[in-house]
């Protein structure tokens, strides 16, 4: 049985941007932001999520996340952008 996966970007404190995966992305936020989510994230806290995606499968998430994880911070910036929770703010 194939789960949702998302594909997510977060801004942390600094204004560094973290991608990741995850399933639940609420949950993996609330794991960044009490310090139990990944190791980059601990010491740049809180972070707000900019951005995510949904698949149908983990390995293509993880294909986006290489992806994305190659480009520029002004190329991320332009797709975060684009994000559609945003754009009211």
């Amino acid at each position: 049985m194939n789960k949702e996966w998302y594909f997510y970007i977060v801004k942390c404190k600094d204004n560094s941007l973290y991608a990741g995966i995850a399933i639940d992305v609420d949950k993996r936020i609330k794991e960044h932001n009490k310090g139990t989510g990944a190791k980059y994230t601990r010491a740049r806290g809180p972070v707000t999520l900019v951005y995510s995606e949904k698949y149908s499968n983990v390995s293509e998430a993880r294909k986006r996340e290489s992806q994305i994880k190659a480009w520029s911070r002004t190329k991320k910036e332009q797709l975060i952008l684009g994000f559609p929770r945003l754009r009211s703010e």
